[in-house]
């Protein structure tokens, strides 16, 4: 017998509402999109749509015809559109070749000309090849891919032909599970701002926050079978549901109190006949009583923690004048590189430009020009960026595991599946049957199946929910091996990484900071607008006489910026404390301050922040003066 994912759930979906549905992975967000779409029917209930809705759905999975180029798979979009060309043709063939012109044949074919014309016009024949062009533009397409087939190009770039046949479309609802999982920056500033101005309503899935944050403007959330349905974009949602969730707290233990009282009462009471009807009248009261609920959270995380193998060497990778071309684009072209022993070092910069392909070089995955040595004791862990798309589908999780399982550690497998969220039947699920969150689950747990020293990480947080993102990025802070992450998510980088490396127009520059640091060095806001800006290439000349800083001066460099972003976070959390209580005193003043030694608490984070404002002006300069 199966378990209910959700049940008894109601929402309306409305003209102009763009949510975002979240929860755990494997709570039912691409479950629920496949409901909507008509894809899967429910257990129970009822769905009541508008007549002649139009709905559009961007699935995980997408099977094109082969042998059709990209602006044909495109247009097909345009189904109707297309068959009135066909007519359109085929009249005007026989328009040119008939001479009966005072036939009622003849006249009909001139009255279906017109109408169809019209009709043509009307659904924008006119317009659909340019705009067809100007959104696979947008999506990353280039002109002179136009004419290439579908069949050669991979799994995310086929998603995004997909995307933009939907958007294309004069959809009424846009249901978009994952969009962002295969775009880069340019093309998800691109997709926010196309779905911003878009007037139908879109329900999304997504566990990029800051995406979720610029599109939506209403949250639901699926958790334990339950939903909850605010109206605010997702981190108001997170404040609201906090809010709201310790108001409930309160009113229930609020309730406990009164009801245990009234308790005592009945106890008291039914040992005297004279107060006997009083005991029964209370006893009334209780049982019309409805107790208030606390709504449940889902806090069941995994657990994951990256131990060192062995010791390394002092330098763990070394490269000289590596180049690297795809045919006839090049993507990286003499590049050196030095990495040492306990390194934390962020990959940044657009698709295409060698982020993903220096780290398959590094693993020996794909050929390359120049030199590349691996240091002393080096073991890498390697996470690609499919990674979980090569689990074969019709094995269990438990047996993938005790394939790639050792001799010593095969009897650990069961343990480690289930600090990975896989307990009791889940072992015995399919990998096909997995979503995209749990594949990739499972792909981390099976890379810990392996010793290493040196981890490499390509976008390891596609597909992860938020939750399981924050644990993993835990995981990380605590691994004291070397660390490289390929990865456009600021959240997720921020506080993991000491040095980022900025690939540009074949070149890699070093930036002795960490991500905070690098975007404020190009005078920008966030990680999307760094990677969407043109760099100016710096020559090897120009960068040698850039960093003439000697080793000494660049660790201690380092050293401060480094400790200068974690006075700048302790900051950050301090401020958000205080405004918090700041608002509790607003809202209900003499209950927070009655609070026993509440304003002991209060000036003493004042005073914190203080000090912590005083130690950033003397660290600010410290790294101004250097």
């Amino acid at each position: 017998m199966g378990t209910d994912l959700f049940s008894g759930i109601t929402f309306k979906l409305n003209k102009g509402d763009r949510i975002g549905l979240i929860g755990k992975n494997g709570a039912g967000k691409s479950t629920l999109l496949k409901v909507l779409s008509k894809d899967i029917e429910t257990s129970g209930g009822t769905m009541a749509f508008d007549k002649d809705i139009q709905i559009g759905f961007l699935r995980q999975d997408i099977d094109f015809v082969e042998g059709r180029t990209i602006l044909e798979e495109a247009y097909q979009a345009f189904e109707e559109i297309k068959e009135i060309e066909v007519k359109l043709e085929h009249i005007n063939e026989q328009l040119a070749t008939r001479t009966d012109y005072e036939s009622e044949e003849y006249s009909q074919l001139i009255i279906d000309l017109t109408e169809l014309t019209e009709r043509y016009e009307l659904l924008g024949g006119y317009n659909y090849q340019g705009d067809t062009e100007k959104i696979l533009q947008g999506l990353g397409f280039q002109r002179e891919d136009f004419d290439k087939l579908t069949d050669t190009f991979s799994g995310g770039w086929r998603m995004r032909i997909e995307l933009a046949k939907l958007l294309l479309q004069n959809n009424d609802i846009l249901l978009l599970d994952e969009p962002t999982n295969h775009l880069d920056i340019e093309s998800i500033i691109w997709l926010e701002n196309f779905l911003k101005s878009y007037t139908g309503a879109i329900v999304l899935v997504s566990h990029d926050k800051m995406f979720l944050d610029n599109v939506t403007n209403r949250t639901i959330e699926i958790s334990l079978g339950q939903i909850y349905d605010y109206k605010k974009p997702y981190s108001q949602f997170l404040l609201l549901r906090g809010e709201i969730k310790e108001k409930q707290l309160q009113a229930q233990k609020n309730q406990e109190k009164e009801i245990k009282q009234k308790q005592l009462l009945i106890n008291k009471f039914k040992a005297k006949a004279s107060k006997a009807s009083m005991a029964q009248s209370l006893m009334k009261q209780l049982d019309k009583v409805e107790l208030i609920e606390v709504d449940q959270d889902d806090n069941a995380a995994m657990n994951v923690r990256f131990a060192i193998s062995k010791e390394p060497g002092k330098i763990v990778v070394e490269a000289e004048k590596i180049s690297k071309s795809y045919g006839d684009k090049h993507v990286l072209e003499n590049v050196d590189l030095l990495i040492e022993r306990n390194s934390k070092i962020a990959f940044v910069g657009q698709n295409g430009q060698g982020k993903s392909t220096l780290a398959k070089m590094m693993v020996g995955e794909i050929p390359f020009e120049g030199h590349l040595k691996l240091g002393h004791n080096v073991e890498i862990g390697y996470f690609a960026q499919n990674q979980s798309e090569h689990l074969p589908p019709e094995k269990t999780v438990l047996e993938i595991m005790e394939d790639a399982a050792t001799d010593g550690n095969r009897m650990r497998v069961r343990d480690m599946l289930g600090s990975f969220l896989f307990g009791g039947d889940a072992v015995d699920k399919k990998a096909k049957v997995l979503s995209g969150g749990e594949r990739n689950r499972l792909a981390l747990c099976k890379l810990l199946l392996s010793p290493f020293n040196v981890l490499i990480m390509d976008e390891p947080t596609n597909h992860l929910d938020i939750a399981s993102k924050n644990v993993l990025k835990e995981a990380l802070n605590q691994f004291n091996g070397t660390l490289i992450l390929v990865s456009h998510d600021r959240d997720f980088l921020q506080g993991l990484t000491s040095t980022v490396y900025g690939f540009k127009d074949k070149v890699i520059k070093e930036y002795l900071g960490d991500i905070d640091y690098f975007l404020e060095q190009h005078k920008m806001e966030n990680l999307r607008e760094a990677e969407k800006r043109t760099v100016i290439k710096v020559d090897k000349a120009a960068a040698k006489k850039e960093n003439e800083l000697s080793r000494d001066q660049e660790k201690e460099l380092r050293k401060l910026k480094n400790k200068l972003s974690k006075i700048e976070t302790q900051i950050s959390d301090l401020e958000t404390e205080i405004a918090k209580i700041d608002l509790q005193l607003a809202e209900n003043y003499d209950e927070v301050s009655s609070k026993p030694y509440f304003f002991e608490n209060y000036k003493a984070k004042k005073a914190q922040l203080e000090s912590l404002m005083s130690d950033w002006e003397q660290v600010e300069q410290e790294v101004t003066d250097f």
